[in-house]
């Protein structure tokens, strides 16, 4: 039976919003949490094994209530973020789960709190708890006191939480007009964002012109928006955490050193000259004496090739099964279970994503599939991510999920299969080179552009501090891209409100150096597999089973991966110029 577009079924979380299920799921936590309450006298230093464990998996039946209760929520959201339903219940859970937050802090207080000689005894007997209680202590540095905890956690919920569900709810509200083939169409961003890839030069300058008028249009709301969101980042992790800089505050959430993190955005400081060389091959093959910043995702041999939707699931699901038929079954699980939203509707989060709700439930997966080859891809990455969290489905509802890092390993090792698959059966020589331009295009967007976003989050935070008005922060921004450019594309003013557009610096302040971090591990990671064959595939799905089991430090040196190495994260920007180099003798 082909595969065909639907939009996913949230059937295996609640019947709907209404539903009594849903309403049972808000009173049975309140009473969890009240049944939790009475733990508090019990946590002494000298507490049994046995009775930490039975508080522990009491917490974590907590944990697992509330994530079931807060994903229906959001994925109800993403689906519609115009119905108001779902937005009204996206804020009563985000206010009802900080209460409850509030009500079993104490537990993780008194843990942050306990001695060493008691925390490691009852770290050792907690088995795949440990890494979970150790990771909770290397915030005790930066952890308030109880009633400071509480104050934060409520404040969240109508300030970061809030204003952040105000962007989204702004953003995916706007409409853009786009003339095509003599017609205006009024279109969502996702069919905006097509044109971009569009062979002709004025549809790729007109989709940019018009997402940046209307982003633009709002460009001081949103940009008081974004200082708001910084200085409330900075009360809490740099006031009052007292971490020594922004960015440290993600770098501990994901357990990664400073130090890797700093490597690794100078690597690609140092290597922007690849990319810069890339831009000005790409312009001769696209018959242009220069790009403009328009174009940097122009088709290079102006393949108009696309995939209907049951070729692209096929195809996908064809590679992960060359690499491991296992791989592939689990990649199945999303359409035999329908968690799978690939429509395009007004209203429906625009983008994509992976959302794993508990270790032994398939994820929902979202994206806005319009036919396109990077579409396709999309989806191989989107799957790569539901892979990853399902091969990791035997750790409890705490360290199932890794960490930021190495949450893009996996999604975009599936995508480097399925290019791999593309390039062997393609026998159209544009298409093949499209597919070829098509790595490095990604390779750009993902490692060279998320560092700069980065190394421009890092410059924002300093402004803001120091009370940079908007404009300043869009001057700040247009020199970033200078930067990264150089002389190798021209660059319009009106890429000042380009930040602006970005989701992610909103959402997850530092989140997108794991981009980078994902990417360049994994081309270090598949140079490895097409070295060593068959004998790669387990070491791979071992990183990939650990989820969020251990640091990433930990789990990657198993691997023989070094992550405070320049020279590692060198290797990665190697594969890229070897790859430029084959490109220019095309």
């Amino acid at each position: 039976m082909p595969y065909a577009q639907t939009k996913w079924s949230l059937a295996p979380l609640y019947p709907g919003c209404d539903s009594p299920e849903l309403q049972n799921a808000f009173d049975r936590i309140e009473e969890q949490a009240a049944a939790f309450e009475g733990a508090r006298g019990k946590l002494a230093p000298d507490i049994s094994d046995e009775r930490f464990m039975e508080i522990l998996r009491a917490r974590e039946e907590i944990e697992r209530a509330a994530n079931k209760l807060y994903s229906f929520a959001g994925l109800s959201f993403a689906a519609d973020t115009q119905d108001q339903t779902a937005q009204t219940l996206q804020a009563r859970a985000q206010q009802f789960l900080a209460g409850i937050e509030n009500r079993v802090l104490f537990f993780s207080l008194w843990w942050k709190g306990l001695d060493e000689s008691n925390a490691k005894r009852l770290a050792e007997a907690s088995g795949g708890y440990r890494y979970h209680l150790e990771a909770l202590r290397l915030f005790k540095p930066h952890t308030l006191t109880e009633a400071e905890e509480k104050i934060v956690n409520t404040k969240n919920v109508t300030g970061a939480a809030a204003l952040v569900n105000l962007y989204d709810s702004m953003t995916n509200r706007y409409t853009f007009k786009l003339r095509v083939d003599g017609k205006t169409r009024v279109m969502t961003e996702s069919e905006l964002y097509s044109f971009r890839y569009s062979p002709d030069p004025k549809m790729r300058a007109k989709s940019y012109q018009e997402q940046l008028r209307v982003f633009g249009n709002d460009g001081a709301i949103l940009g008081q928006m974004y200082q708001t969101r910084v200085r409330d980042w900075r009360n809490e992790y740099i006031e009052m955490r007292k971490f020594n800089s922004p960015i440290a505050a993600r770098n501990l959430m994901n357990d990664i050193p400073d130090e890797a993190v700093d490597v690794l955005l100078d690597a690609a400081r140092k290597n922007v000259s690849i990319f810069q060389r890339y831009f000005k091959l790409k312009a001769k093959h696209a018959g242009m004496k220069k790009l403009r910043r328009y174009d940097i995702y122009a088709p290079a041999a102006r393949s108009k090739k696309t995939y209907d939707f049951d070729s692209a699931v096929n195809m996908v699901l064809d590679s992960f099964a060359a690499f491991d038929p296992k791989v592939a079954d689990l990649a199945k699980r999303v359409f035999d279970e329908n968690r799978l939203d690939s429509e395009i509707r007004k209203g429906k989060r625009g983008g994509a994503f992976c959302w794993s709700v508990l270790p032994e439930m398939t994820p929902w997966v979202l994206i806005n599939y319009q036919g396109a080859a990077r579409e396709v891809a999309t989806l191989a990455h989107e799957l790569g991510h539901a892979i990853h969290s399902m091969l990791a489905s035997h750790h409890n509802a705490f360290s199932f999920q890794s960490s930021l890092p190495l949450a893009e390993t996996a999604s975009t090792f599936a995508e480097m299969t399925l290019i791999d698959r593309m390039l062997s059966e393609e026998k159209d020589e544009s298409a093949r080179r499209d597919i070829l331009f098509k790595q490095m295009d990604d390779a750009y967007a993902t490692i060279l552009r998320q560092s700069y976003f980065a190394l421009f989050e890092k410059q924002a935070h300093e402004m803001i501090e120091k009370n940079a008005s908007v404009d300043e922060l869009c001057a700040a921004y247009l020199d970033n891209l200078k930067e990264q450019f150089g002389d190798s594309i021209d660059l319009s003013d009106e890429f000042k409100w380009e930040w602006v557009c970005i989701p992610h610096i909103y959402h997850t302040p530092f989140y997108v150096y794991a981009y980078a971090f994902g990417q360049l591990l994994v081309l270090s990671l598949y140079r490895q597999f097409k070295s060593e064959g068959e004998s790669f595939k387990p070491k791979y799905l071992k990183i990939l089973s650990a989820g969020g089991s251990e640091a990433p430090a930990k789990i990657l040196a198993e691997a023989g991966v070094d992550i405070r190495s320049a020279k590692f994260w060198q290797g990665g920007f190697d594969v890229l110029e070897s790859l430029v180099g084959t490109l220019e003798k095309l």
